[in-house]
């Protein structure tokens, strides 16, 4: 996180400025740093400098950066850097080579301020029922995906398998990704030894990538402080519009899971704000852990995923660029930042966080915004949202709502995760249905389970959840 501060700084011609800042604000990670933006400070120069440290999301960087812009454009602030990093890679390495790693850990600093907490994701039940990673919740989503677009699993593999090779293609051109082995659609969606499939339909490939060494970070300043500083005019991008919505964290609660009011609501509403269409926009950038994540906010934007024909990530996203935990955005923001000042323009930045429960959006342009910079909360839009009521203690004849069947590390399958809906008001589960979640290790079900799409067939759950078809 200093170097990438260090380089925030150079890159923007103005190498020295980043002890010069007001804040140090930093995106939550797994690391145990009780203030980990004075400990960044001290190194830079920036002792004067206040702190913040977010809460682990991945929409942590883009709210941090809109707060950040939101004080700034008060006169708050003149400049702030927000930075962000992990390294599992080298934990992980260290831990296999039996290594001790020295952690500059301060325990004399006080804990620091922070912005936003933590994520509500899932309730008791669903945990109790497997709900236990976002490895397990976006598979589960992208079941409930194929069914809705009437797919077969064949016909969805290969839309998907394409959809992911032009992440992969991107990931491809960036000398910061992780992966930059090219893989096509077939390569992608089909087991094997070093792709195995991890959770049904998702193989390695298909998954996020947080195996990494990876640090970002991004200098934001007044007009005023810029020109001091004499960064050149073809570096500047500006902040246009930040928006946010939160779905309910937990999925039992929401009406679909191939749906998001929140990312509707949040994306419409930016791209208005910011008096754009989404065809005039020149970069996009959708937050890519899984596949279904990009699929949900296209469809909810009124993109065609499959069509369109600009590239959806700046970077690779998360499964080929790598994603450093919370900071994955922070990355894909640094990336923006060049591409725009590349090719001058607009941009639209979409973060996810949870079990795709929580949205925020960015417009960024190298031209400044026709209205000042504002940041906008759509939580009253979706409180007017439907909703489902939990069944936790539902047993009986349910309907298949999503599911996924995980495998071990040897590709063979060994329980799944399935989503039912109580009955409603007719047989497929209506508005007033409620959602339970149940599964099984009985090898002929997860057989049957893999073998076509499920979804929509009527299911039998027990008071422990054990399903049987």
């Amino acid at each position: 996180m200093i170097d990438a501060g260090r380089s925030a700084a150079i890159d923007a011609g103005a190498a020295g400025s980043e002890a010069s800042v007001d804040v140090v604000a930093v995106v939550g990670g797994i690391w145990s740093y009780r203030d980990p933006g004075r400990q960044v400070a001290g190194a830079l120069g920036a002792s004067a400098a206040t702190t913040l440290l977010t809460g682990l999301s991945g929409t942590s960087p883009q709210r941090l950066l809109a707060h950040l812009s939101t004080r700034i454009a008060d006169g708050e602030l003149d400049a702030a850097l927000m930075v962000g990093g992990e390294v599992f890679r080298s934990r992980r390495r260290a831990r296999q080579l039996d290594v001790v790693v020295r952690r500059d850990v301060d325990e004399s600093l006080a804990p620091a301020e922070r912005f936003e907490g933590g994520l509500n994701m899932s309730t008791p039940h669903e945990e109790s029922r497997g709900l236990v990673e976002p490895g397990v919740f976006y598979p589960v989503a992208e079941s409930a995906i194929r069914h809705a677009r009437g797919e077969t699993v064949d016909q969805h593999r290969r839309r998907v398998g394409a959809l992911w090779a032009r992440f992969n293609e991107v990931a491809c051109t960036n000398p910061h990704a992780a992966s930059r082995t090219p893989m096509n659609a077939k390569a992608i969606t089909t087991p094997t030894g070093d792709n195995r499939m991890v959770a049904a339909p998702y193989t390695r490939a298909m998954m996020a990538n947080n195996n990494v060494d990876q640090a970002s970070a991004v200098l934001v300043t007044s007009v005023a402080r810029a020109e001091t500083l004499g960064v050149s005019r073809d570096r500047w991008v500006f902040p246009h519009v930040a928006t946010r919505a939160d779905d309910p964290g937990s999925p039992s609660a929401r009406m679909h899971l191939h749906r998001s009011p929140g990312i509707r609501i949040s994306g419409t509403s930016a791209l208005s704000a910011a008096g754009l269409h989404l065809d005039n926009v020149d970069h996009l950038d959708l937050y890519a852990c899984f596949p279904s994540s990009v699929q949900v906010c296209a469809t909810e934007l009124g993109l065609d995923a499959d069509g369109e024909t600009r590239p959806l990530t700046t970077n690779g996203g998360l499964t080929f660029a790598g994603g450093p935990h919370s900071n994955s955005v922070g990355q894909s923001l640094a990336t923006l930042v060049g591409r725009l000042r590349e090719t001058p323009g607009t941009g639209l930045l979409y973060a996810n966080g949870g079990y795709l429960g929580k949205h925020a959006f960015g417009i960024y342009g190298t031209e400044p915004p026709a209205t000042p910079f504002r940041s906008i909360d759509g939580a009253a839009e979706v409180a007017d949202e439907p909703t489902r009521t939990p069944a936790p203690d539902f047993t009986g004849t349910a309907i298949v709502n999503g599911y996924t069947v995980r495998h071990d590390r040897h590709g063979q399958p060994t329980e799944a995760l399935v989503a039912a809906l109580t009955p409603g008001r007719d047989s497929k589960g209506d508005r007033d249905s409620s959602r339970v979640w149940g599964g099984t290790t009985d090898r002929a079900t997860l057989d049957t389970l893999l073998g076509g799409d499920l979804v929509g067939q009527p299911c039998d759950l027990d008071p422990t959840g054990l399903i049987s078809l």
